[in-house]
């Protein structure tokens, strides 16, 4: 007897929340507003017409107007990728490719965390950014070649962005696309997105060591948006066109056929420096190691993990003073960027493992 061929459960796309298109004039209001200095009068007539081609590419929905079909390697070789996609997926596997010869140098993405900056509202650099040079003499003595990634930068360089996670991940795992896809969305303005450049600085480096303040018990939001938009790296779908692009219903039905949740930045080192002034510093620590192990990322050892209270219920104005006075911190973070390096030495000549051999995930999500 001839078994039954079960048909795959279609899984209901749950649709309501979303407001509906802006009107013509709400819309209106909204493209004028990055226009408002006087010195743009001149230029009215202009603006005018901008306001025109804007609002034809946001009422026809043109999130990519440069595409080209996705060729060989992918599910769908005729599907039109955004150009400006490939772009920066090619970028990251250039950066994984150099990442993998042992003959690159070793390097370590130094990040600071801190939203502060003196060319900014501020008016003085964080106390983050002189840990960061601490730890970069550090490293870069130890021979190790340092990237530093600043996010203060986020509010203080023009027109920079690192736009929210829209969270395509919980609709479906292959939704979430590597490097993400949401952006540039050009209908919506949401361009210059930064996360374009940093994917690749991620896959290039043997080691991330992220040094950050506590802001309210959390990470500062320029960390947490990187943070965010890393979750394609951690299961994420680096072939749109299987998906349709945003299918939602191709996407379910991929994930439920079986998926592997590919850890793409997987292996690498890491190290942390977090410090606040009153409290929060270890659950933020411990939120930050949690985040990096989940992704496949190798600890550099109880030394690399550093949470220190500097100029504990000091007044803010004297805080700079209180680091000066701290030797021992500084120190400290010296001493976790020696356990970063020397974790990456180690890690590269396979004397340091993530999992003992052998072993898979029960569990991948």
């Amino acid at each position: 007897m001839q078994a039954t061929r079960k048909t795959p459960k279609v899984i209901e796309i749950r649709k309501g929340q979303a407001p509906a298109p802006l009107a013509r004039d709400a819309f209106g209001v909204r493209f004028r507003a990055s226009f408002v200095d006087p010195a743009f009068r001149a230029e009215d007539a202009a603006i005018a017409r901008l306001e025109e081609v804007a609002w034809a590419a946001y009422i026809e929905g043109r999130k990519a107007p440069f595409t080209q079909e996705a060729g060989k390697g992918y599910a769908d070789p005729a599907y039109q990728l955004s150009v400006e996609w490939t772009a920066t997926r090619q970028r990251i596997i250039d950066a994984q490719r150099r990442w993998a010869k042992p003959e690159s140098p070793s390097r370590v993405l130094l990040i600071c965390g801190s939203a502060r900056n003196d060319g900014t509202c501020p008016g003085e650099m964080s106390k983050t950014f002189r840990l960061v040079q601490i730890a970069r003499e550090t490293l870069e003595h130890a021979n190790m070649a340092v990237d530093v990634l600043d996010l203060s930068l986020l509010t203080s360089d023009y027109g920079r962005h690192i736009y929210p996670c829209k969270g395509c991940v919980s609709t479906a795992m292959p939704l979430c696309h590597w490097p993400c896809s949401c952006y540039p969305n050009h209908a919506l303005n949401q361009t210059n997105d930064w996360m374009a450049e940093i994917y690749e600085r991620w896959a290039a480096a043997h080691a991330v060591l992220i040094v950050t303040p506590v802001y309210w018990y959390q990470s500062p939001s320029p960390l947490k948006l990187m943070i965010d938009r890393l979750v394609c790296a951690d299961g994420g779908n680096p072939d749109p066109t299987a998906t349709s692009g945003k299918n939602a219903g191709k996407a379910k039905a991929l994930e439920m056929a079986g998926w592997d949740y590919p850890q793409h930045l997987a292996g690498r080192a890491y190290g942390l420096i977090v410090h606040g002034d009153v409290a929060g510093v270890d659950g933020s620590r411990r939120a930050l190691s949690d985040w990096l192990d989940w992704m496949g990322f190798i600890d550099a050892g109880v030394q690399a993990r550093l949470d220190r209270l500097i100029g504990y219920y000091q007044p803010y104005a004297t805080s700079h003073d209180a680091l000066d006075q701290d030797e021992a911190v500084q120190e400290e973070s010296r001493n976790v960027a020696r356990a970063v390096a020397q974790a990456v030495t180690d890690l590269r000549a396979g004397r340091l493992q993530a999992l003992t051999p052998g072993l898979t995930r029960p569990r991948p999500k």
